[in-house]
């Protein structure tokens, strides 16, 4: 990877990472941070240990093309795309608050769904649950709750019992 402006683009969080890594190495003319450079060393391999823990972790240069290509049509900003590239959103709720203005720009949900599978589809990462999923985990929740409410024995049954006797 080489830069060729250095005050033309912002870098993804995937094009940190490599730049870091090849800091890290040596390779690709990056100077490799010597023993008075105790600091730079440590900056550069705990920002790579948690930059390999994000979605970036995954991507390479050509998940990163095929993603910029497949929302073009979506008349998204730089720094939206950028965003949605570092992030990797799987929910509608991240989509939201990642583009500025979504109610008014995308006129159906269908088209914030297609852009939410867009990022799914061209970035690797964990697949996210399928609606249907989430809402038989809700339902499993809620009968939990049921359950454990109507049990009896507990402090406001024996509470209200103690004080109906007084």
């Amino acid at each position: 990877m080489e830069v060729k402006n250095e005050n033309s683009a912002l870098l993804s969080n995937q094009e940190v990472l490599m730049l870091l890594k090849d800091i890290q190495a040596g390779r690709n003319d990056q100077q490799k941070p010597n023993k008075h450079q105790q600091n730079l060393g440590t900056i550069t391999y705990e920002t790579i240990r948690y930059l390999e823990n994000t979605p970036c972790g995954l991507q390479t240069p050509e998940h990163v093309g095929s993603f910029m290509q497949a929302v073009k049509g979506f008349g998204l900003t730089k720094a939206e795309k950028l965003q949605l590239l570092n992030s990797r959103p799987t929910t509608m709720v991240e989509i939201h608050l990642m583009v500025e203005e979504s109610e008014e720009r995308f006129t159906t949900d269908e088209e914030m769904e297609q852009l939410r599978d867009t990022v799914v589809a061209h970035l690797p990462g964990p697949q996210p649950p399928s609606p249907a999923a989430a809402d038989e985990e809700d339902e499993e929740d809620v009968e939990e709750n049921e359950e454990g409410e109507g049990g009896g024995g507990g402090l406001v049954g024996g509470m209200e019992e103690d004080y109906v006797a007084i």
